[in-house]
């Protein structure tokens, strides 16, 4: 499957679909970790009938204290790289992981905009994490162009296909 670069509601409907599927077939659960897409990734896989068969739960973690609280991201890492870095992502997404049970795990942290950018980060930053359970987190940095609802919709789009990578691989 091909990434759109504007993509469309069918188009992550599809995405969802293609990944409910390989859930069922290698009998796993997914859990999400959400920051700047609030909730959206989470939405796109229960929009799918029969989702609480392989969807363990989503997280939406905005503030240091809910990363802290409800994924387990260090305050320590959180002080030194901000919300928004690899080491934030990959305790996003390991947090996810231990705590609720799945077998798969993907999280977001970036700037959706359209404020919120800093130097070195500019609106459109993202970073993902994916990982599955007995294996290492792998996390990407992108940058996304358009405004807060093209950032977020690419987000979403770019972590859904992480996902099927990870469960075809």
């Amino acid at each position: 499957m091909t990434l759109a670069t504007h993509p469309t509601d069918e188009h992550l409907f599809a995405l969802g679909n293609t990944i409910a599927e390989l859930l069922i077939a290698h009998g796993q659960t997914i859990v999400t970790a959400e920051s700047c897409t609030g909730g959206w990734i989470a939405k796109v896989l229960t929009d799918i009938p029969g989702s609480s068969t392989w969807f363990e739960c989503g997280v939406v973690a905005y503030s240091y204290e809910a990363k802290e609280a409800l994924l387990g991201v260090q305050p320590q890492t959180l002080e030194r790289t901000g919300a928004v870095s690899q080491d934030t992502v990959v305790e996003m997404v390991s947090g996810a992981l231990a705590r609720y049970g799945a077998g798969v795990a993907v999280a977001v942290t970036g700037i959706a905009g359209p404020g919120g950018d800093v130097p070195g980060k500019p609106v459109g930053t993202v970073w993902i994490g994916w990982k599955r359970r007995g294996g290492y987190a792998k996390a990407e940095l992108f940058h996304f162009a358009g405004d807060r609802e093209a950032v977020r919709r690419q987000t979403v789009q770019t972590a859904l296909d992480g996902v099927r990578r990870i469960l075809t691989s």
